[in-house]
């Protein structure tokens, strides 16, 4: 399900309640009444529906694509080891690649699958010079009473990598994945170069968990080509297998071989 906190946890000022704005565009997205305070309804017919649906509207700093460009820096808190640690992302450049990514809230449903999954295959992101930085609105202290849950009771246990505290929405507004209405991000994620270039971007909607293999995959496609700049990896490449010459006679020689 998505991010969507039960009411009987949470209070009312950190529910999630939608006011979608009627001259947007929207993906929506239903969520059961069970996760989320009940609301009035005001279209004709809707006091019996089962479910709400509410608005997840990303607002981007500027109109320029993120891929191609460099990431927009920021410094921050966050919890590692379960200490408050500072965090700043341009000191990664020149040293490692980065995979950022935002998660909607502590204390979920969804997310505790994508943070303790990437905590899992850490070591594989290691070996290939990459730090792992999740990011969400909540304070450190959030942060830090989730890592202390054990996982069997919802919680993440001890993670591998740094949790980012966003609590001025800044950065999520900064990467363009913030929910203006609701106050919380969809789940971006971002891969950035040593350079500080964002190299890619996937954006997915609340209720969609993402995939560690694909995101390691993409990293590794993408040193592949930084480090052979006259080959591009064709779909699904992967280490090992071959890749393409960006010219009509070199790319001959890929397809006949497949």
């Amino acid at each position: 399900m998505a991010c969507a906190l039960s009411a009987s946890t949470v209070s009312p000022a950190a529910a999630l309640v939608a006011s979608p704005k009627p001259t947007a565009a929207p993906q929506c997205l239903s969520i059961p009444r069970s996760f989320a305070r009940p609301a009035r309804l005001a279209a004709a017919g809707s006091r019996t529906a089962r479910a709400r649906s509410f608005v997840a509207r990303a607002a981007a700093e500027s109109d320029l694509p993120l891929v191609g460009n460099k990431a927009p820096d920021f410094a921050a808190e966050a919890v590692f080891d379960q200490e408050f640690i500072n965090v700043k992302l341009s000191d990664y450049i020149g040293k490692k690649y980065v995979i950022l990514f935002f998660y909607p809230l502590d204390f979920t449903f969804v997310c505790p699958t994508e943070i303790t999954a990437f905590s899992d295959r850490h070591e594989e992101f290691e070996k290939i010079n990459t730090e792992i930085l999740g990011v969400s609105v909540d304070s450190v202290f959030s942060h830090l009473a989730w890592v202390q849950t054990e996982r069997k009771s919802g919680g993440l246990g001890d993670l591998k990598y740094p949790l980012v505290s966003d609590v001025t929405k800044s950065i999520s507004k900064s990467f363009g994945v913030l929910i203006p209405d609701q106050g919380i991000a969809l789940r971006g994620l971002f891969i950035i170069d040593k350079e500080g270039v964002i190299q890619h971007s996937t954006i997915n909607n609340l209720g969609i968990g993402r995939s560690v293999d694909e995101t390691l995959r993409t990293l590794q496609a993408l040193q592949y080509v930084q480090e052979n700049p006259d080959e591009v990896c064709p779909a699904g490449w992967k280490p090992g297998e071959k890749s393409m010459k960006p010219d009509p006679k070199g790319s001959k020689e890929y397809f006949a071989a497949i």
